[in-house]
This record gives C-alpha cells, structure tokens and sequence, in this order.
C-alpha cells in the first residue's frame, strides 16, 4: 500500500485521481480549502477507511507540512482555476497557485517525498499559430492564470536540481468527464454545454466557434499522473493529452448526435486571454512515461453525457 497526497482533492480532477488510487487499495491524504472544489466531490470517499480529508490551504506553510508529512508521492491538483476568473482577480490566482506551489513544494522536499507531479497547462503556450504545441516551443503565457501555470511547472522542475527531488510537470489540455462542476460563470465548456443541452437550452459560444482545444477525457489524464510517478523521468515538463483537437462548433454538433438534438448555439463576443487553436504533440510523454490516452473524444463525451444524464434523471426522482 503505498500513500499519496492530493492536492485539490475536492475538485474535479483531484476527486478523480483520489477515487481512482483508493480503487487500488493506496491511502490517500486530500488537501483541499474548498473555496473552489465541491464537498460533493468528495460524497463516496470520506467513508473509505484509506482516505484523510485534510481541510487545509496551500497558502498555509503549516497546513500543507501537516497534509505532505506520512506522503510517498504528492500529486498536485490544487489552484484557482480559469482564465476568465484570474483575468478579475490576478492577486488570488498568483498567491494560490504560485505561493501555494512553491510551499508545497518546500513542504515536500522537508518531508523527504519521493516525486510530486505538479498539474501545468497547455495556456502556458499562448495564441502561437505552430500546431501541435510541442514541449520545447517557447512559453508565451497570456492571462495571469497561464502566468501561474508556468511559475508552477518552473518551480516543480527546478525542484529536481535544486532540491534532488524527483519532479514531473504536466501541461494539462482542456480535461472533461464525469464530477465536473457545469455550474457558474468559470465552469468548463464540455460539463457547461451538457448541462444546458439536457434541459434544451442553447449553449454559448464565445467568438465563432472555429477555435480549436484538445479535449482530454480524465482517465487519460490520471493515467499521465501516474504513469509519470512511476517512470524515471524527472525535471521535465510533458503535454498530457490527445493529441488532436475539435473545434467548439463540432463539440455542440457532436453533442446533438449523442443527444438526438438539433440545438443551434448562441455566440458572443470572445473572451480576453482565451487562446484560437490547442493540440498536443504527445510524443515526449509517449518517450519519457509511457503515456498513451486511452479514450478518444468521442467516447469520452458519450461517458460524460451518461453521467450526467443519470444525475439529472436522479434530481428529477428526488424531485417527485
């Protein structure tokens, strides 16, 4: 049995990894503040005996020694997300993620951890025109979140120099499935479009819809978190994707096939820092860990789109 920290661990993808390590008999320590996650998240792990929610803040040195201290690896979801919100607020998204990181990764060099994979994104190449997005492109971040993101995977690459701590970025692109929050004004485009095309609504595309992202079902990205802590590769940024991309247009037709809808969207103004095109060239993270994504777009949304049609079915019960 081996014990891991999660950081983030009440949002959708730190919920995912944890659900998925707990399924394997490990102990999971989940950090989380939730001003961001969602306690709901966390619904069907908090009565597994191999799990501790610990209800703490990266920014806090204290509380995170206290979550990294009886760690073997840290896989760190924590942050503030969207771009949208970190364009309003820079000062929460700068002290979440990049002082939160930085205490984290303090914390778990003290601690003696064996490897910390950080949760990068792809936002950290800018609007470059050169597609796919390769690792050795220059950074070119363009909203104080992308900012955040790359501080994050400098920090944790330099960890593997600076501290001997063995250290893995990973450049996240567009992650869906199941658990995502499709509520609010940040919410991520795939849960956010489901959830109004079930109820018939027309979903919103801001700018003309030809821009392009490499949507990412979550069991490839938590087979990239763990691949990368089980490889030797360290003091390296990765993309973890598909490697390839949809436009926002071709999301909302193939939406209507799974749904059996003909819901034409509504489109808006774009949005600051929101970038035109998003694809992966995953051949390093194929070299260095292995990594090969397993579920295609396609299948991802129909096991997405099932999700939350069994929620909405299950609301529409207790309703009754």
């Amino acid at each position: 049995m081996t014990s891991y920290l999660v950081t983030g661990v009440a949002g959708f993808i730190g919920s995912s990894l944890a659900r998925h390590l707990l399924e394997r008999d490990h102990t999971v320590y989940g950090l989380d503040n939730l001003e961001t996650g969602l306690e709901s998240n966390l619904e069907d792990l908090t009565g597994n005996s191999n799990f501790e929610f610990i209800n703490g803040d990266l920014r806090n040195e204290d509380d995170v020694r206290g979550a990294v201290a009886d760690a073997r690896y840290v896989l760190h979801q924590g942050a503030v997300p969207s771009v949208p919100r970190s364009v309003e607020d820079p000062v929460l998204s700068t002290e979440a993620n990049c002082t939160g990181t930085a205490n984290l990764i303090s914390a778990a060099h003290e601690a003696d951890v064996e490897k910390i994979v950080v949760a990068s994104s792809s936002s950290v190449y800018g609007p470059t025109e050169v597609s796919p997005k390769r690792e050795d492109l220059p950074a070119n971040p363009v909203s104080p979140y992308a900012l955040t993101k790359y501080f994050t995977e400098r920090l944790a690459v330099q960890a593997s120099e600076f501290y001997d701590l063995d250290s893995v970025a990973l450049r996240y692109f567009n992650v869906f499935g199941p658990h995502q929050n499709p509520e609010g004004d940040y919410a991520a485009v795939i849960p956010k479009f489901i959830n109004l095309m079930l109820e018939g609504e027309q979903p919103v595309i801001y700018g003309d819809g030809t821009q392009s992202r490499d949507f990412t079902y979550i069991d490839n990205v938590i087979q990239a978190n763990l691949n990368a802590i089980e490889s030797d590769a360290t003091g390296v940024a990765l993309n973890a994707g598909c490697g390839d991309s949809f436009t926002i247009n071709t999301l909302v037709d193939e939406l209507n096939g799974i749904l059996g809808t003909e819901i034409e969207p509504i489109y808006d103004d774009p949005r600051p820092g929101d970038v035109p095109h998003s694809k992966a060239d995953i051949s390093k993270a194929r070299d260095l860990i292995d990594y090969e994504p397993a579920v295609s777009f396609r299948e991802g949304l129909e096991r997405t789109v099932e999700h939350f049609a069994d929620d909405q079915t299950i609301l529409e019960h207790a309703d009754d």
